[in-house]
This record gives structure tokens, C-alpha cells and sequence, in this order.
């Protein structure tokens, strides 16, 4: 059937789903780029982070849409949040012990610790 019958459906796009493409398809090729880093204490340190990366990153942006949640989920959101950016910076701090942690990498660390404490201040 072609496109310009009235039969045919429109083609739609959710704007969410393909925001969520993008940035998975940007972190798959991020996980994929590990692979090829030097085999030295900073290559793997930087390789067993990228879990952690992403995880920090996800936790960044879900900060950022914690208004979307009613107010008890916003409370538990928050709180999951803070455990998850702590277990994750932990992780982070041991895995390059003894290694200088690349400066974006502290960067995310600490804009997951300000999102957090902004959405503290929205409750």
C-alpha cells in the first residue's frame, strides 16, 4: 500500500525513544572504544570504569527529570540515586589508585554529586 493512500498509518516518531537511541548507541560505542585502550594501569582502569561511567551518566540524566515522579517517587528516586553515585564514585576511586583520574571523569563525578544535591533542594 503506499504511503500517500488514507489507508496507510503516518509514520511516527517518539521524540523519547530516539533521544534513547542516540545515547545508547553513543555508550555502546563508548563501551566498544575500551577495547582498544592501552594495555597499562591506566587503560584498564579506565576500561573496568566504563560500567560505572555509564551508570553515572544514567543517574545524571534521571536527575534531571525527577519533576516528571510524584512526590514519594521523587523521595525514593533521590535516595537511590545517592547510593548509586557513591557505590559507583567508590568504585571509580579504587580502580585507579595510584593512577591520576582523568579530569572528565572527576567532572562526572562531581555534576552527578551537584544533580543530586539540586534535586535534594526541589523536594
Amino acid at each position: 500500500m503506499a504511503a500517500d493512500t488514507p489507508d496507510a498509518p503516518e509514520p511516527s516518531f517518539d521524540a523519547d525513544r530516539l533521544t534513547w537511541a542516540v545515547l545508547l548507541g553513543r555508550w555502546v560505542e563508548f563501551a566498544r572504544g575500551a577495547l582498544a585502550l592501552p594495555d597499562d594501569q591506566a587503560g584498564r582502569a579506565m576500561c573496568g570504569s566504563v560500567a560505572d561511567i555509564i551508570a553515572l551518566q544514567a543517574v545524571w540524566f534521571a536527575l534531571q527529570h525527577l519533576d516528571e515522579l510524584d512526590a514519594d517517587e521523587r523521595a525514593l528516586g533521590v535516595a537511590k540515586a545517592e547510593v548509586l553515585i557513591e557505590r559507583h564514585a567508590r568504585a571509580v576511586a579504587q580502580r585507579w589508585d595510584g593512577v591520576e583520574v582523568p579530569c572528565e571523569l572527576t567532572a562526572l563525578i562531581e555534576d552527578a554529586r551537584e544533580a543530586l544535591t539540586k534535586s535534594r533542594g526541589g523536594m
